[in-house]
């Protein structure tokens, strides 16, 4: 509603003014006339088409050439809005102490001194649309007393998504008259930045996200994840245990609390390493805003990175596509890369694979070439996904995401410590991954996916056989399949009775056999486990 009166309201304005200002250039006597007779020349002139069609990208060449490479790159466009919004940190005023007991008792349903015991009056942090406090509950939750609380503020909000659903609809209105934005896919655009905006507002979404990485990073000594308190957590809000961090750029604070900015490098491309392409479930914003340590005596000197608000997930195929790509292209084996490329279908059928191979080759060769300290693999990795453009083919944006997150890590880590060796960090992680897919432990995951279609297959295969030899022993004698259940002849009779209590007993073999092998493989899961 809101979005459509101001769709209105700029229609009202355009028509007013604009209106208003032929309506004063047009003659005194023959101002309709006018008007008219320049509408059909505008209409019907061709230059004048050409010509405005080629100032708007002089009159605005940045927004231009900004459009153009998001119509060739559209995931850029995520990035570039989030970093945006970061931008304009601190240019809101935080809230009042009066306004935040208001904005909590409207978020939570019930005023904020029977939850919390204390709130930090001032934010230690606070952007366009949201603020962050340190705050202790009045009773512990699962042993946690201090919290760190995320408060939107829930009027930007609503006239961040409606200026969004404003430009959605204006995307919509142009591509209906423009070939050229009709070509961009304007409107697909639009929708893709205000879907973006959605989450990163979605508090409940990130709270979800959070917790999942916490159940799959809980064993990993690297990282700590706060766990997330459920009962303070709304779609306005989001508590979480509270950790005393330093930033991870904060090279001064790290050497005050001694912490050793080597392993904290290594740390940081492992950690997101294994996140994208072991789990498949990886922060999609990562930057050194996002990124800190713990400085606490229990979790001193592991990476936090609580503070994200977007992640992404891989499906399987793309994450196995990625681990054993990466793993061909670092053994510079081109042509079981470009095999990869074709089975994963990111190139088209009719390209060459000895062409992708040459053009592999080409792109990755000078990235070995280079020293060891100045190699980077987030540049290798660049040229394993997009070596295919030039065949007509293209891989998965999320692909991409993942991609450009590792880089984004692997800078981050060079900052905190230029001489780390991130080339042979990411070669060594993903080997392990990739030993990890052959070995027994990815036989058991994959056995363990495949049980449950095992258990409905399992108990028809005694019917299946019957009817097989039904089959069978009806065309072995010269009679049709649906007719061999007729008897004809009491020796036929016999060799098939014989015949099915010999599948019977092979059957339940081979049931019992493999009952015997679930067994071993379950008690050898379990041991490998402990």
């Amino acid at each position: 509603m809101r979005s459509t009166f101001r769709q209105l309201r700029l229609l009202f304005c355009a028509l007013r003014y604009g209106v208003r200002l032929l309506w004063l250039a047009a003659p005194e006597h023959h101002k309709l006339h006018w008007l008219l007779t320049l509408a059909s020349r505008l209409r019907d002139d061709e230059r004048f088409a050409s010509s405005l069609h080629g100032a708007l990208p002089r009159l605005a060449p940045v927004a231009a050439a900004f459009a153009q490479v998001l119509g060739e790159r559209p995931e850029l466009a995520a990035t570039t809005l989030h970093d945006a919004i970061d931008a304009l940190e601190r240019l809101e005023t935080p809230l009042a102490p009066d306004a935040l007991e208001h904005a909590l008792h409207a978020a939570l349903g019930k005023p904020p001194k029977t939850l919390l015991s204390w709130i930090a009056p001032e934010p230690c942090h606070h952007g366009w649309c949201e603020q962050t406090h340190i705050a202790r509950l009045a009773l512990p939750v699962n042993g946690h007393q201090m919290v760190t609380l995320r408060v939107l503020r829930t009027d930007h909000t609503e006239a961040v998504d409606d200026e969004a659903a404003l430009l959605c609809n204006v995307a919509r209105w142009v591509e209906r008259f423009s070939p050229s934005a009709r070509k961009l896919q304007l409107r697909k655009l639009a929708l893709a930045l205000r879907e973006d905006l959605q989450r990163r507002f979605d508090l409940r979404a990130q709270a979800a996200n959070l917790s999942q990485a916490g159940h799959h990073l809980a064993d990993n000594p690297r990282i700590v994840v706060p766990d997330v308190i459920w009962d303070l957590c709304t779609p306005h809000t989001l508590a979480v245990q509270h950790i005393d961090t330093v930033p991870a750029n904060d090279l001064v604070g790290l050497a005050e609390h001694r912490i050793n900015v080597t392993r904290v490098a290594a740390h940081l491309i492992e950690v997101v390493t294994q996140q994208a392409f072991e789990h498949g479930f990886f922060h999609a914003a990562l930057d050194a805003r996002r990124v800190a340590v713990s400085v606490e005596p229990d979790t001193h000197g592991r990476l936090v990175l609580a503070a994200s608000a977007l992640m992404t997930s891989l499906s399987s195929p793309e994450r196995e596509f990625f681990v054993h790509g990466a793993t061909a292209l670092f053994q510079q084996d081109y042509g079981r890369l470009a095999a990869l490329h074709h089975a994963a279908g990111n190139v088209p059928g009719h390209a060459r694979t000895e062409q992708i191979e040459a053009e592999l080759r080409t792109r990755s060769e000078a990235h070995f070439a280079d020293d060891a300290d100045t190699r980077s693999a987030g540049a290798l990795f660049h040229q394993l996904l997009h070596a295919v453009q030039p065949f007509g083919g293209d891989v998965s944006p999320r692909l991409v995401a993942a991609q450009r997150a590792f880089g984004q890590a692997e800078e981050l880590a060079r900052t905190i410590h230029p001489g780390v060796d991130a080339w042979s960090i990411a070669e060594r992680t993903l080997a392990g991954i990739a030993q990890r897919d052959l070995d027994h432990r990815g036989w058991i995951r994959r056995l363990s996916q495949e049980l449950p279609h095992l258990a409905q297959v399992a108990p028809r295969v005694p019917q299946l056989l019957f009817h097989f030899l039904q089959r069978h022993a009806g065309v072995q004698h010269g009679h049709p399949a649906g007719a061999a259940a007729a008897p004809h002849g009491g020796g036929h009779a016999g060799n098939l009775v014989e015949a099915l209590r010999r599948e019977h007993r092979r059957t339940r073999t081979l049931l019992i056999a493999c009952g015997v092998c679930g067994v071993v493989l379950g008690a050898t899961a379990m041991w490998l486990g402990h």
